[in-house]
């Protein structure tokens, strides 16, 4: 197991913590990345396009010219697309963009994410994720000290600490997601990864490879 030191929020070491191998050091695939990414994405789009069709259009359906001698095209009525204010052939409908991806897919996909900001040096691990002051400048004063790049996402327990999320939303670039929202994309958009001690236990918990295999031998007994 690797090891990482668990820093206070004044970049002071507290102690040491083991870093499960099969989660953050897990093989770095960018094809399942990019699925996870294009799932995640596609999930997120409200899919109300819409355009009017032949049978919404407004307009009366009596045929325009008779069928023959006029020496034009057959046409029916003037609601078809190819004249203006007719309705659109094979328009955009509101629809659902969603589509299936595999647990076991998004899975790995976390670890190969976890495990590539691990390799860059961009994973922090803080003792607790918490604050005395909602105060942003005294905060971003306590976050200089830290590596933390330009950009950054913290990831704190089950409960978000209100001091440190209400002082944290003012500065740019910076997100904080409570464990049961981490998700790849906020992952990757960032630069800097910080977890708090709690968080990397839970994502452990949830992302450990010799759990997932003994469920699937619980669901085939």
């Amino acid at each position: 197991k690797m090891k990482l030191d668990v820093l206070t929020i004044d970049n002071k070491k507290s102690s040491v913590l083991e870093l499960d191998k099969e989660v953050f050091e897990a093989d770095i695939r960018a094809d399942i990345l990019h699925r996870m990414v294009t799932w995640q994405l596609a999930k997120r789009r409200s899919g109300t396009r819409k355009t009017q069709e032949r049978n919404e259009v407004t307009g009366s359906r009596a045929k325009i010219v008779r069928q023959k001698g006029s020496g034009g095209a057959r046409h029916g009525d003037k609601k078809v697309s190819q004249y203006r204010g007719g309705g659109v052939a094979h328009g955009p409908r509101v629809r659902s963009h969603a589509h299936k991806l595999p647990r076991k897919v998004r899975n790995m996909a976390m670890r190969s994410a976890l495990s590539s900001k691990l390799k860059e040096g961009n994973l922090l691990v803080l003792n607790d994720l918490s604050f005395s002051s909602m105060k942003t400048k005294l905060l971003q004063k306590s976050l200089n000290k830290l590596p933390l790049g330009k950009s950054a996402l913290f990831v704190a327990g089950e409960e978000i600490d209100q001091n440190f999320y209400k002082a944290l939303r003012n500065i740019p670039m910076h997100d904080m997601l409570p464990i049961q929202g981490a998700n790849v994309y906020d992952i990757l958009r960032r630069e800097t990864l910080v977890l708090s001690k709690s968080s990397v236990e839970a994502l452990v918990a949830r992302l450990a490879i010799n759990k997932e295999k003994n469920k699937t031998v619980k669901e085939k007994k």
